[in-house]
C-alpha cells in the first residue's frame, strides 16, 4: 500500500509559492506536474508528454508553455529528459523536492 505523500506536497507547494521568480504559469505547470506524479503514484521519476502539460495547466500556446517550462528547468525545480522516441514518453524529476516521512 502506498504511503499518504500528502504533507510532502503541501510542503513542497509552501517552497514554490514562496519563490518570487515564480508566476503564474509556472506554478500552473508545476500544478500540472505534481497532479501526474500524484496519479503515477509519486514516483521519483514520472512519465509525461507536452501535450497532457498544456491540458493541465490550460497553457494554449506552445511557445508559452516552452518559456515557463525551460525557466522551471534553470530555475532548478525540474530536470527534464525528452524521448525522441515516438513509443517512449519523456520523463521529470523533481529536484530539491524533500520526503518527510
Amino acid at each position: 500500500m502506498k504511503k499518504d505523500n500528502t504533507i510532502n506536497w503541501i510542503n513542497y507547494l509552501i517552497q514554490i509559492t514562496a519563490d518570487e521568480r515564480l508566476t503564474v504559469w509556472h506554478i500552473a505547470l508545476l500544478l500540472a506536474i505534481i497532479k501526474i506524479a500524484y496519479i503515477q503514484n509519486d514516483k521519483e521519476i514520472i512519465f509525461v508528454s507536452r501535450s497532457k502539460l498544456m491540458f493541465q495547466s490550460h497553457i494554449k500556446t506552445t511557445p508559452t508553455y516552452h518559456k515557463y517550462f525551460k525557466e522551471l528547468q534553470e530555475f532548478g525545480y525540474i530536470k527534464y529528459t525528452p524521448s525522441y522516441h515516438p513509443a517512449y514518453k519523456s520523463t521529470i524529476a523533481f529536484l530539491n523536492f524533500k520526503i518527510i516521512y
